[in-house]
């Protein structure tokens, strides 16, 4: 599911700070690792690599993630292969390092997935594995699990592969290296070819139906005066065309999964036509032209994230993936009879079926989806370990993902509190974009949310008689960063 990022300048207030400490404790994210836990990950960042996989040490695999990024789950190479393309993707190994059922283990399970904050990120993995032994650093040996995957020259799916590997990254490229080099003409043929792939995989993506929402950073930097603002940091074409790497080593996962008759998807259903209508009025309250006969689908790819009330709108997209989930098949359900794969699983955005194996460094889902297509790839059963916890994992990344989101949620009522703090008693122009339901009898003001052009916020409202989807001038009442609150009053 896309997420808002949310960064902070590095001058902030000591409220925020605080504030995303309590919220940090409030969730239960856990702050540190224990100390059994953290003397086992260096004992498996030691161990010696098997020496039964295939020796790719040849392939220049690079990686291309954010700046600073050493958590490297992903290295990439493509060639042509005559009249199409080989995709390679080399995807760390976390497997290698972690011993089924261990105390690292189970802290893996307490944590599910990384959760990322304005200000830090609460790591799945301690930062010897996520950062050192099982990251693919460049110049460094590193065990992998290589997906090499055919495609004919219109970016269609012709042949899988999935083994054990031993690969080498080449480089760390950030995305704004890799977006100069290519349009500088100055990139590796590898690395053009990857962005021939990403543009036929887009055309594709669109033919079947399927969006893809590129979610702009969002930095809350302070001014010179000590106030805040929100800035947008634009996504670039590359990003777009890198994703779409990951987004096809998901679709054939998934469909190695459907042959195993064992698997786990990654499940979305069909946005709720109630939150496409409020970002209908969302897309009014930031002056966007969104017309009835226009497919949200259309309407994403004439946005550009460089302008700021596209980078809003963008942000705001996120609520159309409510309902995001796993299903896990071919083990025993709670009743004791065996999951089948459901008849239609596709992906409601991908609009294709799923599965989450690239980042396992960061989700925990994915070092079991790849030990069950690299199971099946070579012709064997799925281990024990992996169907004795496939069970359990939907719930496991479901409260994993629900404290993510809360934290996301709430980081962002924190910023947006801090960006309005002093600001109290001004009036803005705003959009009601939503309005609850008041009982019958109920005598108390209305409550509902507007949204902000400038600057781009969203928050409660209270006032009588909210105009669902109208213009209309609202009033600062509240903006607290301890409390995360932010209230306008309808003027």
């Amino acid at each position: 599911m896309p997420t808002r990022h949310l960064r902070l300048a590095t001058a902030r207030s000591d409220a925020v700070a605080d504030a995303l400490a309590a919220l940090r404790a409030e969730l239960g994210l856990p702050a540190m690792f224990p100390g059994d836990v953290l003397a086992e990950a260096e004992e498996c960042a030691q161990r010696e690599v098997a020496n039964d996989r295939q020796d790719r040490r040849d392939i220049d695999f690079v990686t291309i993630d954010p700046p600073g990024s050493l958590d490297l789950d992903q290295a990439v190479h493509v060639a042509s292969s005559g009249n199409g393309y080989i995709v390679r993707y080399a995807i760390a190994d976390v497997a290698a390092f972690v011993t089924p059922s261990s105390i690292l283990d189970a802290e893996l399970h307490r944590r599910g997935m990384t959760v990322y904050g304005p200000d830090t990120k609460t790591p799945l993995h301690p930062k010897v594995l996520s950062e050192g032994a099982a990251s693919l650093l460049p110049g460094e040996d590193r065990p992998a699990v290589l997906w090499t995957i055919g495609l004919d020259s219109s970016g269609e799916i012709v042949s899988t592969a999935v083994a054990r590997a031993l690969v080498r990254s080449r480089a760390r490229l950030t995305y704004g290296e890799a977006q100069t080099a290519l349009d500088a003409g100055t990139a590796p043929e590898s690395l053009a070819l990857l962005a021939d792939v990403g543009r036929l995989r887009q055309e594709r993506e669109r033919e079947r139906g399927g969006v893809s929402l590129d979610v702009p950073e969002q930095e809350v930097a302070q001014r010179s005066d000590g106030s805040f603002t929100l800035e947008y940091r634009r996504t670039l074409p590359v990003e777009g065309w890198n994703a779409q790497i990951s987004l096809l080593t998901g679709i054939v996962a998934a469909s190695l999964m459907r042959e195993a008759g064992v698997g786990i998807f990654r499940t979305l259903p069909q946005a709720d036509p109630r939150d496409v209508a409020r970002l209908r009025r969302t897309a009014r309250a930031l002056g966007i032209e969104w017309g009835q006969d226009v497919t949200y689908g259309q309407l994403l790819r004439t946005l550009e994230s460089r302008r700021p009330a596209h980078a809003a709108f963008l942000n705001e997209a996120t609520t159309l993936f409510r309902g995001a989930g796993y299903h896990a098949f071919g083990v025993p359900g709670a009743d004791g009879a065996l999951v089948t794969a459901p008849t239609d699983g596709r992906h409601g955005a991908i609009a294709a079926e799923y599965a989450h194996v690239t980042a396992p460094l960061r989700r925990l889902v994915d070092r079991y989806g790849a030990e069950i297509c690299l199971a099946h790839a070579a012709g064997r059963s799925t281990p024990r370990w992996v169907l004795e916890a496939l069970p359990g994992l939907p719930a496991t990344m479901a409260e994993s993902g629900r404290r993510a989101a809360a934290f996301e949620r709430s980081c962002v009522d924190v910023v947006e509190a801090a960006l309005l703090t002093g600001r109290e008693g001004r009036t803005y122009d705003a959009v009601v974009v939503d309005v609850d339901e008041r009982r019958d009898g109920e005598d108390r003001p209305e409550r509902g949310l507007v949204v902000l052009r400038d600057p781009a916020v969203r928050a409660p409202v209270e006032g009588r008689d909210l105009p669902l989807g109208e213009r209309v001038k609202v009033r600062l009442a509240e903006a607290d960063v301890a409390r995360r609150r932010v209230l306008f009053h309808l003027s």
